[in-house]
């Protein structure tokens, strides 16, 4: 009997008892993962009463759900809106920056699918110097406009002179992994000197300077990304166009952007999420100005101490606009992040 219940004729179907385990399990693993989200929504309605006499679990029996926290936090006027200025900051950055990303790293992933690249090792480690010499130039209290005169300079003349020297060459994969490469390192190693710089060029505290730092940090996802999702779409969909007379940009308007439409969404979601969760960067650059919604949650514990009811507002104002959006665009996302998954 037992044998028959879980037996099958069809290795590619479950018997009816290995469907009852398989749902239980799933069932038991989804209890596990949606719990903390439950918990998170019940706390955010909870009074602070209830949180620090719980715990408690069912609204309307364990307790009585009240909205007072969320018209403390966010409307009353004497509570200063507390919320409103770091969540249009991390709407402003996130999506701006998520967007940037996007775009150059789309078009440098088509590049290094589509051409092929010998960049001299002499050139990449002269652009690292001028870099470098830049900076301390900018530390020096240099204005920016001449420390960057003289660093181009200074580029153009060792390119044209001993850069000449050196012959070995990188390829597009050595780019690629290079860039990819730049994600390796937590952001607190580098943020020193960043922040020297973007206080030399004031952009500390400002939105514009979050945006260029976080574009800095999710670019070289965003052309990973798209490079395996490049590679994916035939070339002979291109010659054909050409042969067809369209120019490159007309191909790469109607034909590669259409066929890379989930890969674009798909890499557009992953680096916001990288953008509106970004703790570090935020923590150096910003202040009051710019400050964004992860700080104001630190900030919230560090002031007023663990207020539960308070974190959970604000963790849920953080979660719910990234779900919504991915809940309108599973179908992109599902297919952008398994594409080339199995190359041939």
């Amino acid at each position: 009997m037992i044998s028959r219940f879980f037996g099958t004729s069809n290795p590619f179907r479950l018997s009816p008892g290995w469907k009852i385990v398989s749902y239980v399990i799933l069932g038991l693993w989804s209890i596990v993962i949606l719990f903390p989200l439950y918990w998170l929504l019940i706390t955010a309605f909870k009074a602070p009463e209830d949180v620090a006499n719980g715990p408690k679990y069912i609204p309307f029996v364990d307790f009585q759900p009240t909205t007072a926290q969320w018209t403390e936090l966010l409307a009353d006027p004497s509570a200063g809106q507390i919320a409103n200025r770091p969540y249009y900051n991390t709407f402003v950055v996130g999506t701006t920056s998520a967007f940037l990303s996007l775009v150059v790293g789309s078009s440098a992933a088509y590049a290094l699918v589509r051409f092929r690249y010998r960049v001299k090792v002499g050139v990449i480690f002269t652009i690292i110097g001028c870099v470098i010499l830049g900076i301390v130039l900018l530390s020096l209290g240099l204005p920016w406009a001449l420390a960057l005169v003289i660093a181009v300079s200074v580029f153009v003349f060792l390119t044209q002179t001993i850069g000449r020297r050196f012959k070995r060459a990188m390829g597009n994969n050595d780019i690629s992994f290079w860039l990819i490469s730049q994600r390796m390192l937590p952001p607190v190693a580098v943020i020193i000197p960043i922040y020297i710089l973007f206080q030399r060029l004031h952009l500390l505290d400002t939105q514009i300077g979050l945006i260029i730092a976080y574009c800095g940090a999710n670019l070289p996802l965003a052309v990973w990304f798209m490079r395996d999702f490049f590679e994916t779409i035939p070339l002979e969909l291109e010659e054909s166009a050409f042969i067809d007379g369209a120019t490159r940009y007309q191909a790469l308007v109607h034909i590669i952007i259409p066929l890379s439409m989930p890969g674009l969404v798909a890499t557009y979601l992953i680096t916001l999420v990288f953008a509106w969760n970004e703790y570090t960067i935020a923590l150096f650059l910003s202040e009051t100005n710019a400050q964004t919604m992860p700080l104001l949650v630190v900030a919230q514990n560090a002031t007023r101490g663990p207020q539960w009811w308070n974190i959970s507002i604000l963790v849920l104002l953080m979660i719910v606009p990234i779900i919504v959006i991915a809940i309108f665009l599973e179908r992109y996302i599902a297919k952008g992040l398994l594409i080339g998954a199995v190359k041939a």
